[in-house]
């Protein structure tokens, strides 16, 4: 779980620094068709399926329990932050997929050596511009929410007396 956790960050950290330097480059750039949306899309569902896996794992396999020190308000919010974090990196992929495959001009979604996946949808810009909102604000809710997570892991880390709050030693 400790590696396929730290494997799924590294996609979606990837995936959104990708998407937003990707977004804010000029469009007569080469680099940003050629290189940073076809590795956005292939990245973005790779961080769909890691995130897949490790929500079957959970499932299966009893997670530990929250440390005990914790207050009942950090319970709370660290349970809300977790699940939505993982409703977050299912649909905001999903969003993205539907948003290429909608798009009369995209290309397709390609997914390193296997091709070009399927389409999802029918070719229609309206939907598009929908799937394209939806993208965007869901992707930046998602890296608010793994910024509060990683602050909490430090807070708990650094900030609590005493180690009884720690979580990140068991993830390391």
């Amino acid at each position: 779980m400790r590696w396929l956790h730290w494997l799924r960050a590294a996609a979606v950290l990837g995936t959104l620094t990708a998407g937003i330097v990707m977004v804010n480059l000029p469009d007569e750039l080469p680099v940003k068709f050629e290189s940073f949306y076809p590795n956005h899309k292939q990245f973005g569902l790779l961080a769909l399926m890691l995130a897949l896996a490790q929500g079957l794992l959970r499932i299966r396999h009893r997670m530990p329990e929250p440390p005990a020190g914790l207050a009942a308000w950090e319970r709370t919010l660290s349970k809300f932050a977790h699940r939505a974090l993982y409703v977050l990196m299912i649909v905001v992929p999903l969003m993205g997929y539907s948003m290429s495959s909608t798009f009369a001009q995209s290309d397709g979604v390609p997914f390193f050596f296997l091709g070009h996946l399927p389409e999802l949808l029918p070719k229609n810009d309206k939907w598009f511009e929908v799937f394209k909102l939806l993208h965007r604000v869901l992707a930046y809710t998602l890296l608010a929410l793994v910024v509060l997570h990683v602050a909490g892991a430090l807070k708990h880390r650094f900030f609590d007396k005493g180690r009884q709050t720690d979580v990140l030693g068991r993830m390391l």
